[in-house]
């Protein structure tokens, strides 16, 4: 009798310890929402997966990924984002100004990390990014505060230069701001600007062409999803029309751009991992801060400058972080 309540006794103990050893463990969904083609995220993607492993996640067992990519047709955003709301992801990471605007319109509950987007704040994201409020935090790019750094740097290499093309996507909300700060910088400089906006593919070849025409020395390009999406095409009418170039991403001057001031997607989906870490832990997404990038990358292509007849200063070749040969 005595043996039969030690037994029974143990088993009582042991029961609610094998349960719980049998409740699987919770699988959280994780949503992407791209505005770009889908190749230029293979390798920002893979940094956050990284990260997300660095911080204990494991893909199929505690995570899983959920992408959408708008392919340069912004107007598929909102579609795209109301499948990742029927989804029932648990958190949306999203690149980009237009990006970040369809996830919010799509929920007011679902949590939303921005990546790269530049002056959250003035087109309205966020509250402030010390508090941004609501459900939305994320990665700031500065791009606002780079635009002057990026004129400089042609000018520098291009003493005499005296009218610089623009190229614009007005469908980015981000864009309006980049440029008042690009004009302004311009000012200062002695510079002359022309603006040329593309909201297509399509409408790259004859803002090129309108640049030649203008007889302009070089151009800037305002940060935005369907400049990196169309990297080779740009370089390749940049190459044609023998245009200097500069840029925010890297990976334009990869593709055969001329330089790149900025921070670059690698650093910045690794920041994105941290934030879902917070926010599947229980943060409010309106509690974290908005960070702002804090290395930027000055990547030159030498290779390029040589095609086009250019000498890149010494001054300039030893700050550089990068140089393509």
């Amino acid at each position: 009798m005595r043996i039969g309540l030690v037994i029974l006794t143990v088993i009582l103990v042991l029961a609610p310890l094998a349960s719980e050893a049998q409740q699987p463990e919770k699988v959280w969904r994780i949503g992407f929402l791209g505005p770009a083609a889908e190749r230029v995220y293979m390798d920002p993607l893979l940094s956050l997966r990284a990260g997300l492993r660095e911080l204990g996640y494991v893909e199929g067992k505690h995570i899983v990924f959920h992408y959408r990519f708008a392919e340069d047709k912004y107007e598929r955003l909102p579609g795209l984002a109301a499948e990742l709301v029927r989804e029932k992801v648990n958190v949306i990471v999203v690149h980009s100004t237009p990006g970040t605007r369809a996830a919010k319109q799509a929920t007011g509950t679902i949590p939303i990390v921005m990546v790269n987007v530049a002056d959250p704040v003035g087109v309205g994201l966020v509250t402030s990014l010390a508090r941004p409020g609501g459900h939305t935090t994320g990665v700031s790019n500065i791009d606002v505060g780079l635009a002057a750094k990026r004129l400089e740097l042609l000018k520098e290499v291009l003493p005499k230069l005296s009218l610089v093309g623009v190229l614009r996507n007005p469908n980015n909300p981000s864009g309006e701001p980049q440029l008042r700060e690009t004009q302004a910088a311009a000012r200062s400089l002695g510079i002359e600007i022309q603006l040329f906006d593309v909201r297509d593919p399509k409408e790259l070849e004859s803002a090129f062409s309108g640049m030649a025409k203008a007889r302009a020395g070089a151009f800037t390009v305002m940060g935005d999803p369907l400049f990196l999406s169309q990297q080779k095409q740009i370089a390749n009418l940049a190459s044609t029309k023998r245009l200097p170039s500069v840029f925010a991403r890297n990976e334009n001057v990869e593709a055969g751009g001329l330089m790149s001031y900025g921070p670059t997607f690698a650093d910045q989906f690794r920041q994105a991992a941290a934030y879902v870490d917070k926010i599947l832990k229980g943060a409010k997404p309106g509690d974290l801060p908005v960070e702002e990038p804090t290395r930027m990358y000055l990547v030159i292509n030498l290779k390029t400058a040589k095609a086009l007849g250019l000498t890149i200063p010494q001054s300039l070749l030893v700050r550089a972080d990068a140089i393509i040969e």
